[in-house]
């Protein structure tokens, strides 16, 4: 089977094409939230551009922000696990639901905060590949407010079962899962219109000049990265072996200091007991002689 080079999973591709094909990002908004596509009124992405120095910095986080109808939503495909990635997404939509709030306006005026995350890993315990987070009541489940909402799509957990036409929410997933051209095909033979219009548009994108550009930069930006890494690595590395170096020397030389001291001790230690023999032979001498003089005295 032959691997697509990129697939829609590619967070550059992702952006490209939906920023590109607003209609395909409208037809997918409405389907992962489970909204009619015709009940969307006002639709507008409002971070449409990719700068040059995101798309070259360490973290590039390339979401699409959106108004839809009356809502703000932020999408964002993931392919990386992250150990915080909960915790991440639910600092978008407070950053996201926070600065809504313009000079002068009540509080009631927050609209409904929606953040999508369709994630290549497995993020929760359940089987389910679809999972809604609202702020409810824990033994009453009453939900505090409809202005939060968190979806995370888990596309390792979408079954493998036979497509379904019908079944637009797994159409997009799997459009997403597919790593080959064997599976594109299989997904276009469906004849359903907006999985043809989205692979049209992610053949076109994908062999796009820009998009190579991008991806080259990309690639270039994570090459220098990984260099980086492995220099601090290294250098880290050296820094612990001088400093556990210092450590050993700073320990052998104090044992030996305290084996000189030893030694110290155990020389005056010897000469203390030379003077003792020495003072115990001349203690035999004088009783040799006092019982010298005994014996002259006696006789």
């Amino acid at each position: 089977m032959a691997k697509l080079e990129y697939t829609l999973k590619t967070d550059t591709l992702f952006k490209m094409l939906f920023v590109r094909h607003q209609d395909l990002l409208k037809q997918l908004v409405a389907t992962l939230l489970g909204i009619p596509h015709e009940t969307i009124g006002h639709f507008e992405v409002t971070n449409a551009e990719m700068p040059a120095d995101v798309i070259k910095g360490k973290f590039c986080r390339l979401d699409i922000n959106m108004k839809v109808g009356g809502r703000l939503v932020n999408i964002e495909m993931q392919v990386d696990e992250e150990d915080d990635y909960r915790e991440r997404a639910m600092f978008y939509w407070a950053r996201m639901f926070s600065s809504a709030l313009r000079q002068g306006e009540d509080y009631g005026e927050l609209p409904r905060t929606v953040v999508i995350s369709i994630t290549d890993f497995d993020l929760f315990d359940g089987p389910e590949f679809h999972s809604e987070f609202r702020a409810l009541e824990v033994s009453r489940h009453e939900e505090l407010s409809d202005r939060m909402s968190l979806h995370f799509f888990e596309l390792r957990k979408v079954p493998s079962r036979e497509l379904d036409p019908k079944d637009m929410l797994r159409l997009w997933l799997w459009l997403f899962k597919a790593t080959t051209e064997e599976e594109l095909k299989r997904l276009k033979a469906l004849g359903v219109p907006i999985v043809e219009q989205v692979i049209n548009a992610y053949t076109q994108v994908a062999g796009s000049a820009e998009f190579r550009e991008i991806e080259r930069q990309r690639e270039l930006a994570r090459h220098n990265e990984a260099s980086a890494l492995k220099t601090r690595e290294r250098k880290t590395r050296a820094e612990e072996r001088m400093k556990w170096q210092t450590v050993v020397a700073n320990k052998d030389a104090a044992i030996a200091d305290k084996d000189a001291t030893i030694a110290d001790k155990d020389a005056k230690i010897a000469d203390k007991d030379a003077k003792i023999a020495d003072m115990g032979t001349e203690n035999e001498r004088l009783r040799a002689q006092i019982a010298e003089l005994q014996a002259k005295q006696g006789g």
